[in-house]
């Protein structure tokens, strides 16, 4: 592409800021919940609303195609001979706006403020997911074609652990074929530096229960004569770890794989603020796995956390009561080479050979589980995505890894053998998830002008494979 084509698709998508910005507040204001059954017409219409919008950007063949679950919303365009396909995702779903008393504005009325936009959903993923689809429009409107060949995947069930697209990609992997993926999902590390992702761990999870009596039981009259499953469910969940925070789960670490001295190298060279971290969180210090720094235990080390524990009275006042039961739910990060089905086993033994006296124990999988990904540091599309972003902001971006899971860069990966690369213009720090959740306006602008660069970069007739 020459450099005049290049400036006039940057300059349409600068003249279109307002228009785009407009189209993510009406995108943004549908409460497409996937967890919630009560919000399926919602995911029909955000789908809808993505297929019309993917349409109307150019000569795309865009369809809408049915899983057993929320349906995937598909497009390519394939009219870029000899040039690579990029095989672009995103999602339409998005997390409960719960607690609600906790929003400054309502989560499904996009407001503006200070610069940003708040809305569920805004950040992850409708924002960055949009950008992809008005580039391609950019491109179309002004030269009438794109420097290389797209497919778009925009799914419905992210949120709740893309629990239908493996199977999806298993079933259309000829539909799908890719030189990469390139998610629009996913988040920056920070919104000072831009940065790519290299990795991101698995997960897996469970829920277990403890029963003592057969029913709650008066604390004088049976006190000191049964067990308190709550007192037991203290003690078996900390049996996961040793006093100083290491897992004590037999075999956990046996296939962890350990960092080399320049993998450790590289991420002690990056800006961390340690006490700015804890000023961030409001947490007193740091705690974890003995021998790692902060930064090194939350990419790349195995977890094992509690995400909730509950059991008898919780109301106001005093209930004198021994509950019957005790609940907990657990999940764990995984790092390569861990799978996630060899977790579940290992710490449902060690559960198992734990249980306090005097209670039964019944546990139950999570419905979805991941495993770790990662990209090669020298892969091509890494370094056109490093240039793009060094173009936008003068600086190469930092490479890091996220402690979080995206599961579709592993299902790619798995099923396919097609890398990830992470372009999201979201930041961590965006509250998605938690209430009051935004999507700052510039890096909607930024993340456009990157997504054109990139493409272009892509599409050079030279085909160069360090992408400068």
């Amino acid at each position: 592409m020459t450099a005049d084509a290049n400036a006039r698709v940057l300059s349409a998508l600068r003249t279109a800021h307002a228009q785009i910005l407009d189209e993510l507040i009406e995108f943004a204001a549908i409460p497409s919940v996937s967890t919630d059954p009560a919000h399926s017409a919602d995911i029909a219409t955000a789908a809808h609303w993505v297929a019309k919008t993917l349409a109307a950007a150019g000569p795309i063949d865009v369809r809408i195609m049915p899983t057993p679950g929320n349906p995937v919303v598909y497009g390519e365009w394939l009219g870029a001979p000899g040039q690579r396909t990029v095989l672009i995702y995103g999602h339409y779903d998005v997390q409960p706006p719960d607690p609600l008393d906790k929003w400054i504005s309502a989560p499904f009325t996009p407001t503006m403020r200070d610069g940003r936009l708040y809305a569920r959903g805004v950040s992850d993923d409708k924002g960055p997911m949009l950008i992809p689809i008005k580039v391609a429009e950019a491109f179309f409107a002004t030269i009438g074609t794109l420097p290389i060949n797209v497919k778009f995947v925009f799914e419905g069930e992210e949120e709740i652990g893309s629990r239908h697209l493996e199977a999806f990609i298993a079933t259309h992997t000829e539909l799908l074929a890719a030189d990469f993926v390139l998610s629009a999902d996913g988040a920056m590390w920070r919104i000072n530096e831009p940065s790519l992702t290299v990795a991101s761990r698995g997960l897996a999870g469970l829920e277990f229960t403890l029963t003592a009596a057969a029913k709650d039981l008066h604390s004088g009259r049976h006190g000191g004569g049964v067990a308190n499953p709550l007192h037991a469910m203290a003690r078996l969940v900390a049996s996961l770890h040793d006093d100083e925070g290491r897992i004590a789960v037999d075999g956990f670490y046996d296939t962890v794989r350990e960092l080399t001295t320049h993998e450790r190298e590289e991420i002690a060279s990056l800006p961390f603020n340690e006490h700015a971290y804890l000023a961030q969180v409001g947490a007193p210090a740091t705690f974890g796995e003995p021998g790692y720094t902060t930064l090194e235990r939350q990419w790349t080390r195995p977890t094992i956390e509690v995400n909730g524990m509950w059991g008898g009275y919780e109301g106001p006042g005093q209930k004198t009561v021994i509950p019957s039961e005790a609940h907990a739910k657990i999940t764990c990060r995984l790092v390569p080479d861990q799978n996630p089905n060899d977790v579940i086993a290992l710490v449902t033994k060690h559960l198992a050979s734990h249980v306090p006296a005097g209670t039964t124990l019944a546990v139950r999988v999570a419905d979805h589980g991941a495993f770790p990904s990662s990209i090669a540091s020298d892969h091509y599309a890494l370094q056109a995505a490093d240039a793009a972003l060094h173009a936008v902001y003068g600086v190469h971006p930092l490479i890091v890894r996220m402690g979080g899971t995206v599961p579709i860069s592993e299902l790619f990966q798995r099923h396919m053998n097609l890398a990830t690369v992470f372009f999201s213009f979201s930041t961590a720090d965006e509250d998605y998830h938690a209430p009051n959740e935004f999507f700052r306006v510039h890096r909607l602008h930024e993340g456009l002008e990157a997504w054109a660069r990139l493409w272009s970069i892509l599409g050079h007739p030279h085909r160069s494979e360090d992408a400068q």
